[in-house]
């Protein structure tokens, strides 16, 4: 846990050592200013004496009074600095003897070293942004791609933050009016309008159903789009694997079965990070260690928002048929897209497993269900349709974030706090269905409230706060 303690001046490198030209190390707190200038001597006049968002120049003796580096102080008066408070950025050399000798100084002059987010923790607590706000702050950070990028800094500017207080608010007044008739419940009057009140919690479920429901896009582009190849041995997984990534990441073999377990690498595709997953071969098979692995692949294949479907078109219309309808029984087409891939263009003709894939799908009646799915002639061993297929992987994924106003959520902690609070509000909904007292479905509001506001900071505890801000890096 991470105990709060305002009333400390905190010090911390936001940069890395030794990594550039300059590094900057971060002081906030009460007696930031004094304490840059205990280590700075500026050529013209204190920080202390210094208005906010100006710059000063100076030099900073080593405690032998030897001349350790000249830096520049950026100054920022409290309230209008990222943590509230009064904070100074000194931006010196990048050296790490520099970085290591003048955060000595600054612990001497007072400061202390800054645990993991407290300066992003502070920032919450003086109210420059709510938890929400803040936990986007470690995802901009960490973001990998642009698409995460984009995610991550909407939230951070609180566009998630405010449709959730507008839910918050909504609530917290009717159930005002429906405490208030418990004051009057002797005159049997009804403040709060019941049709009003249905209207309402059908919208606001239907809106927190969305926002649970974006959690599978949300998470896949954050931390990568699941893509499952699967398909029978030897049919070139490994193979497409190997083409995809741009070296030879898995074993590829003419031995059946020589992937055993699932193998796992990240591609980023016009700024969407794609994590490929290569499956064990769908076969018939008593060998322990191999009927874990194809048990894994059916994981797997559940798992992902992309299944690519490997054919081997040089086998016989019996197998291909057999690995089609093994692929399409476990691909759940409500929620994951389907790409059939025909491999090994380079020796054989297309047409007989195209026949096949058409004659499966009208077999199986899912033809408009997959409507939005593909069927791709390639050659893993030669690279034959393998940038088509990273075009309409990338084409897939656009679509999806085509609407830049859709909220996608991408925290596992704020999923189970909406889960929580529209298991409430349906609650309340059966409730006066039945005839629930009002004491009883307000108390059920209350709830939806309580977990709603947990996700923005309305309601918190140290124990939360320290989970959260434990997982920054120092220094932010």
């Amino acid at each position: 846990m991470m105990y709060i303690r305002n009333e400390d001046t905190i010090c911390a490198p936001a940069t890395v050592p030794g990594t550039g030209a300059i590094s900057v190390i971060r002081i906030t707190g009460p007696e930031a200013l004094a304490i840059a200038d205990k280590v700075i001597t500026c050529s013209k006049g204190k920080i202390c004496d210094s208005k906010g968002y100006t710059m000063k120049f100076g030099i900073v003796k080593s405690a032998s009074g030897d001349v350790l580096d000249e830096v520049v102080a950026s100054i920022f008066r409290a309230p209008r600095s990222y943590t509230g408070e009064n904070s100074v950025e000194i931006s010196c050399h990048a050296s790490s003897y520099i970085v290591s000798s003048l955060m000595g100084l600054l612990y001497e002059a007072g400061a202390r070293a800054a645990e993991p987010g407290e300066f992003t923790q502070r920032a919450f607590l003086n109210g420059k942004m709510d938890l929400a706000q803040a936990e986007a702050v470690a995802d901009v950070i960490s973001s990998q791609n642009a698409a995460a990028h984009r995610i991550a800094f909407k939230q951070m500017k609180g566009g998630f933050s405010s449709e959730l207080r507008s839910m918050r608010s909504e609530l917290l007044e009717l159930v005002s009016l429906m405490e208030l008739e418990l004051d009057f419940s002797e005159e049997e009057v009804e403040f709060a309008d019941r049709s009003r009140l249905d209207s309402l919690l059908v919208n606001i479920t239907g809106h927190i159903s969305g926002l649970i429901d974006s959690f599978r896009l949300g998470n896949a582009i954050k931390n990568g789009v699941p893509v499952a190849i699967a398909g029978a041995t030897n049919t070139g997984k490994s193979t497409l694997l190997n083409a995809l990534l741009g070296e030879d990441r898995a074993i590829v073999s003419d031995i059946h079965g020589t992937t055993r377990d699932t193998i796992e690498e990240t591609l980023n595709i016009d700024g969407i990070l794609f994590r490929f997953i290569d499956t064990a071969g769908l076969r018939e098979t008593t060998e322990t260690v191999e009927k874990i692995g194809i048990e894994r692949t059916f994981k797997k294949i559940s798992e992902a928002s992309i299944v690519l479907g490997m054919v081997d078109i040089t086998r016989d219309p019996e197998s291909t048929r057999d690995t089609i309808r093994e692929i399409l029984d476990k691909v759940d087409f409500s929620c994951q897209q389907l790409i059939i891939l025909l491999n090994k263009t380079d020796i054989a003709d297309t047409g007989n497993a195209l026949d096949l894939i058409d004659l499966e799908l009208r077999l199986k009646n899912l033809e408009s269900e997959v409507s939005g799915n593909h069927i791709l002639p390639i050659s893993a061993r030669t690279g034959s349709g393998i940038n088509t297929l990273r075009s309409l992987l990338a084409a897939t994924q656009r679509d999806l974030l085509a609407d830049s106003e859709t909220t996608l959520v991408t925290n596992q902690r704020h999923v189970q706090a909406l889960t929580d609070a529209r298991t409430s509000l349906l609650r309340v909904r059966d409730g006066l269905a039945s005839g629930l007292p009002t004491d009883l479905a307000a108390q059920d509001i209350r709830e939806a409230i309580y977990h709603i506001g947990s996700i923005v900071g309305e309601i918190s505890t140290d124990e939360v706060l320290g989970n959260i801000f434990a997982n920054f890096c120092i220094g932010k």
